[in-house]
């Protein structure tokens, strides 16, 4: 479900993940200054503060130039969390620094569990919802699939972390 104006961009998307139940993933994703484990960024930490104050720095390098794969450049962002619920298990964090564009964004990741009528693996659901003003260069959609290809690579990183 994701919705496009001129003046907000508002999206979700989720990945299911099998294998693995709410309980274990939760932890994963509560960690939040080492999100890094789990994306596809070279580091994350923790900057200032504690609890719903704690600011973390995510950044990664990035290949500038398919013709010239020796240049890169490095995308960053200083995420502050906003609401960590661990009885919900949602997070609710906020950019409030970037070199990637961004005016404002807010992002929440909830984890569901999915209950099934019949026996076989434990299934859960990450769920990742956004809500940001347009970011130069981009289209909504194609910010769209950047979240779902983040999220599902997480999805991916976690399931095999469980079934090692």
């Amino acid at each position: 479900m994701a919705e496009e104006s001129q003046q907000i961009w508002e999206g979700k998307t989720s990945a299911e993940l099998t294998g693995t139940n709410a309980d274990q993933i939760w932890p994963l994703l509560e960690d939040f200054c080492n999100i890094h484990r789990w994306l596809p960024i070279d580091t994350s930490y923790q900057v200032e503060g504690v609890g719903g104050g704690l600011i973390r720095y995510c950044a990664a390098t990035i290949r500038d130039d398919d013709a010239n794969p020796h240049k890169v450049s490095t995308i960053w962002a200083k995420e502050k969390l906003l609401i960590m619920d661990p009885i919900q298990r949602t997070m609710t964090y906020e950019v409030i620094d970037s070199n990637m564009g961004f005016k404002s964004y807010v992002g929440t990741m909830k984890v569901f569990p999915i209950i099934s009528n019949e026996k076989g693996p434990a299934v859960c659901k990450i769920e990742w919802s956004f809500i940001c003003d347009p970011i130069e260069g981009w289209t909504f959609q194609g910010f769209l699939s950047y979240i779902q290809s983040y999220l599902q690579f997480m999805a991916n990183k976690m399931e095999q972390a469980f079934s090692a």
